[in-house]
C-alpha cells in the first residue's frame, strides 16, 4: 500500500482528498502547515507528497526547496488557476507534476498513480527491486547519467534532477541529434493516458536548461526545433 502525504492549509481539501485516496487503497497522512510537514517528510518519508503552493508561513515553494536539499521524494503541486504554468513549474524547484485548482479528485488520483508508476519504473531500471544488475552509465560528451544512483553530472559537476526531468533528459540523450517531438517526450514522462498539454513539456525543458546553466552558463545541450520538438546536441 502506497502512502500519500497531503499538505494544504485548507482542511476541507485535506479531508475530501484523504477520503478519496483511502477509498482507492492508499494510506494518507495530512499536514496543514509547512514546517510540520517538512519534518515529517524527511523523518518518515511517504511514497509521494501533494503540496499546496500557497500556504501561510512556509509555502509550498519553500517547503519543496528545503525538501529537495535532502530528498528526491516524488511531489505533485496544487496551484491556483490564475497562476502562469511557467511560474508554477519554473519556481517549483523540483516538482514532478502539477494540478491547477479547482481540480477533480479523479484527475489527481490518476496523476498520483502515473507518478508512482514512473518512480517504480526508474527503480526497476536501476536494478533496485530484485538486486539485479545496475543500469549502465549513459555518457554523451560532457554529460554523464547514472540511473542506478539517479545522478547526473555535466563536466563532472552534479546537476540535481527530478524523476520526470531525468526521464526526459535520458530520452533525449540516448540518441543525440535525433529530434523528439513533444508527444514522444510526453509518452516518456507520462505513461498513463492523462491529458498533459504541450506547455508542460516546454516547462520541464526550461527547468532542465536552467539547472544545467547554473553549473555551465554556456550550456546549449538541449536544442529546440520550433514546430518539431527537441534534441540533445551532438558535441
Amino acid at each position: 500500500m502506497s502512502t500519500i502525504a497531503l499538505v494544504d492549509d485548507d482542511r476541507n481539501i485535506l479531508t475530501s482528498v484523504s477520503i478519496a485516496l483511502q477509498a482507492e487503497g492508499f494510506a494518507t497522512r495530512v499536514y496543514s502547515e509547512g514546517e510540520t510537514a517538512l519534518r515529517a517528510l524527511l523523518d518518515n518519508p511517504p511514497d509521494l507528497a501533494v503540496l499546496d503552493v500557497k500556504m501561510p508561513r512556509m509555502d509550498g515553494m519553500e517547503l519543496l526547496r528545503r525538501l529537495r536539499e535532502k530528498s528526491h521524494l516524488p511531489v505533485i503541486f496544487l496551484t491556483s488557476k490564475d497562476e502562469e504554468l511557467d511560474e508554477a513549474l519554473g519556481l517549483a524547484l523540483g516538482a514532478d507534476d502539477y494540478i491547477t485548482k479547482p481540480f477533480s479528485q479523479r484527475l489527481l488520483i490518476a496523476r498520483i498513480r502515473a507518478l508512482l508508476r514512473r518512480t517504480e519504473l526508474r527503480a526497476e531500471a536501476a536494478g533496485e527491486p530484485d538486486g539485479g544488475a545496475e543500469a549502465p552509465l549513459l555518457e554523451r560528451g560532457r554529460l554523464a547519467m547514472d540511473p542506478a544512483r539517479h545522478r547526473v553530472t555535466w563536466d563532472g559537476r552534479e546537476v540535481t534532477l527530478t524523476v520526470t526531468e531525468f526521464m526526459i533528459l535520458e530520452a533525449l540523450a540516448q540518441r543525440p541529434g535525433v529530434v523528439k517531438s513533444r508527444n514522444q517526450l510526453m509518452d516518456v514522462a507520462y505513461h498513463d493516458d492523462i491529458y498533459v498539454d504541450d506547455r508542460t513539456i516546454d516547462s520541464h525543458i526550461k527547468r532542465l536548461r536552467r539547472k544545467f546553466r547554473a553549473v555551465d552558463p554556456e550550456f546549449q545541450g538541449i536544442e529546440t526545433l520550433y514546430g518539431v520538438g527537441y534534441r540533445f546536441g551532438e558535441e
